[in-house]
């Protein structure tokens, strides 16, 4: 098989990041943050992924260093979410950093007690476990219409180019897909509740082109809102890009990043 399987990579990291005591679920994050995307936003970075992207801007903190962060109740983490939605004033909540779908049934809980509490709540996800499990996809899709939003965050326009962002198994580009096929189809609106991004900086303009044509398949409002996603070259990127001997062709500079990708 050429690349690694992510979904083995989930059954190694899961338990080092997610753990049930009495009946309770705890999940291990990094920090917690007030931030400029999506117009202000407040932020939980979780610790753990099942992948290993050559550009991860947190990789220090979600697989370079699984032994970081603090255990967190989801009560725990929605409280601390709206607290900072109250002192800075955003009614968005998001998790971010490693992939939030490891220990499901934490997000879940998250994503119900932010939302009850008024916030609107953006996943973040690479859409691994929401394209191989559609249990997962049926769950989230509960909160259609509630204020939720589901960013799924495509490595690449290809499978190729998955494999030369990511190192993992091609196949899984179409898994993202899939994730994205399953959302809409457990009724989530596209553009507005569920969208896909796109990491571009091995295409650019050409391979955004290719990969509306593949979202159009699916539903033709998919490709009415995509987030295009370039490398954003902070120094601990640099050092991982140096490291891992990936080759992009755009990158964007961190006191240069364009408004419509903020």
């Amino acid at each position: 098989m050429l690349g690694y399987d992510p979904l083995e990579v989930t059954k190694s990291v899961e338990p080092r990041v997610y753990v049930e005591r009495a009946g309770t679920g705890y999940r291990k994050y990094f920090r917690f943050r007030i931030d400029r995307w999506y117009g202000g936003i407040v932020t939980g970075d979780v610790v753990g992924c099942n992948m290993r992207c050559k550009f991860c801007w947190a990789w220090y903190f979600t697989w370079g260093d699984i032994n970081r962060g603090d255990y967190y109740t989801a009560d725990e983490v929605s409280r601390k979410l709206v607290s900072l939605s109250e002192s800075s004033g955003y009614r968005r909540a998001r998790l971010s950093g490693g992939e939030p779908t490891i220990g499901f049934k934490h997000l879940i809980e998250v994503v119900g007690k932010v939302i009850s509490s008024g916030l609107s709540f953006v996943l973040e996800t690479n859409g691994v476990l929401l394209g191989l499990r559609r249990e997962y996809s049926e769950q989230v899709g509960r909160f259609k219409g509630s204020g939720i939003e589901v960013r799924v965050s495509v490595k690449g326009t290809s499978p190729e180019e998955f494999y030369e962002l990511t190192g993992a198994d091609p196949r899984f580009w179409y898994i993202q897909i899939e994730a994205l096929k399953n959302l809409v189809e457990v009724g989530l609106e596209p553009a507005r509740e569920v969208y896909p991004a796109v990491m571009l900086s091995l295409s650019g303009e050409d391979g955004l082109r290719k990969f509306s044509n593949i979202l159009q398949l699916i539903h033709p409002g998919l490709s009415e809102l995509v987030d295009e996603e370039y490398i954003i070259l902070y120094k601990h990127v640099k050092e991982l890009i140096k490291k891992t001997g990936l080759r992009p062709r755009y990158v964007v500079l961190p006191d240069r990043v364009p408004s419509e990708m903020i």
